[in-house]
């Protein structure tokens, strides 16, 4: 590496990054978390709550709005796999700045959409949700957190976790009172003008590792860590920290059982706790279950989204027993939630009970899941093991609602329908506790633990 005095003035502005009196991959992260929030503007949930104030300025019906939603879903899935694969080889610095800067013009777009002019609306939408959900929620933010954090992985995992809840509450709560006393237009206008202030920031700030400015995961200095590696094993051996981390591959990865069994789990996980989400209202103000008002079945659903905070909780839980224990808990736990709903929910009471007990383990599935992959493939290639699984999640996210729809169509039964989706969320647990440590590729005998990411 040349001096930096020896490089040209474009050089070392790209080079530099802002001074931080803490380890800068906490900066990283904050700027993730930002990037989250903002691309959840266009998420299923912003959207369902305000598609209401859309329909009612434009005479769009609810089921063409629904067009842009489920297609930008599945889209995104099909993104996932190229944003792993880039993140992991570029980094998040060009990824992130890009997306938002899509996001944010194609919400301009959508603030000048005239009333007749539905097309126009759901292009642009389509485009925000495909590249919002994998650039800037999902792959992206996590790949440089798994890449600057080892120590404090799962920790810093859950809070990325909690961006997209945390954001999307706050963007409901923003664009609705902008809809209320301006327009809904008006308040994504402001959305994209955020998304493309945030953009220069996000360029200035975000890097794909910590070894790019010098530093190891957890803001270890290479030549101290090495230094304290050496002294801990003269006099302490086999009690030093954390053991060297190998990275595997992503074709590595896909030839292991936990793997496969990782990408079951994350179907029927999904299937199940999106099916349940979408007969839960009906089945609480129906005559066959406690027959709640709208606005208390509402709430009580509400509440469960609002709990997702405790993600955090299983983060500093899956410091202590392993990202695996927790999801068998968690998937356990939300058995017993669901089984609880149909055979003893019965009041307003017993129905935020079940809201408090299904919010706290069926939410926090999915952040387990990338703990665990982390924590059994490294962070080399982190960005495409996990971009992989994106057409399958995405595809059992639109499968789930269908699923559970239709069932009840058939059946008539409300509890035979949540019957039906506890045994796949208990057939998830299964996958889950077969998803055992998988043994190391010959490969790592051969070239060592990983100290830097490597290019897929």
């Amino acid at each position: 590496m040349r001096p930096l005095l020896n490089r040209s003035p474009l050089r070392r502005f790209l080079d530099w990054h802002p001074p931080t009196p803490f380890f800068y991959g906490w900066l990283v992260l904050a700027m993730g978390c930002l990037s989250s929030a903002g691309g959840s503007s266009v998420s299923q949930v912003v959207m369902g709550t305000i598609q209401v104030y859309i329909s009612q300025d434009t005479g769009w019906s609810i089921e063409r709005i629904a067009i842009a939603v489920t297609a930008g879903t599945w889209i995104s899935g099909l993104f996932a796999p190229l944003a792993g694969f880039m993140a992991d080889r570029y980094g998040p610095r060009l990824l992130t700045t890009m997306g938002l800067v899509v996001v944010g013009c194609c919400l301009l777009v959508i603030s000048a959409t005239n009333n007749n002019s539905l097309l126009q609306f759901i292009v642009p939408y389509v485009i925000a949700r495909s590249i919002s959900n994998p650039f800037l929620i999902g792959v992206v933010p996590r790949v440089a957190t798994v890449n600057f954090f080892r120590r404090w992985r799962n920790i810093t995992i859950a809070i990325s976790g909690m961006a997209r809840p945390v954001g999307g509450a706050i963007n409901i709560q923003i664009i609705s009172l902008i809809a209320l006393n301006q327009s809904w237009r008006a308040a994504y206008g402001y959305v994209g003008v955020f998304l493309l202030l945030l953009a220069v920031p996000a360029f200035l700030t975000m890097r794909r590792t910590p070894e790019e400015i010098g530093m190891l995961p957890d803001g270890a200095r290479p030549s101290r860590a090495t230094a304290d590696a050496r002294r801990t094993a003269d006099s302490r051996p086999g009690s030093v920290g954390p053991e060297p981390e190998f990275s595997w591959t992503a074709r590595e990865a896909m030839r292991t059982r936990a793997y496969w069994c990782l990408a079951g789990t994350a179907v029927f996980a999904i299937i199940a706790s999106a099916g349940s989400g979408y007969v839960l209202v009906p089945y609480l103000v129906s005559e066959s279950g406690p027959g709640l008002t709208n606005p208390q079945a509402v709430g009580v659903g509400s509440l469960g989204a609002v709990l997702a905070l405790t993600t955090l909780v299983w983060g500093y839980m899956a410091d202590k027993l392993g990202p695996r224990r927790c999801m068998m808990i968690t998937i356990t736990g939300a058995v017993a939630s669901g089984i609880f709903l149909i055979t003893g929910v019965n009041s307003v009471l017993t129905a935020y009970i079940f809201a408090v007990l299904w919010g706290f383990f069926s939410n926090t599935v999915g952040t387990l899941e990338h703990m665990l992959l982390a924590q059994y493939f490294g962070r080399g290639s982190f960005g495409a093991i996990m971009g992989s699984l994106g057409p399958l999640q995405t595809t059992a996210l639109g499968v789930g609602p269908l699923f559970g729809s239709y069932l009840l169509t058939y059946t008539h039964s409300y509890s035979l329908v949540f019957m039906v989706l506890m045994a796949m969320y208990a057939g998830a647990g299964l996958l889950i506790f077969l998803a055992k440590a998988p043994r190391l590729p010959p490969r790592a005998t051969a070239s060592g633990p990983d100290t830097a990411p490597a290019a897929v």
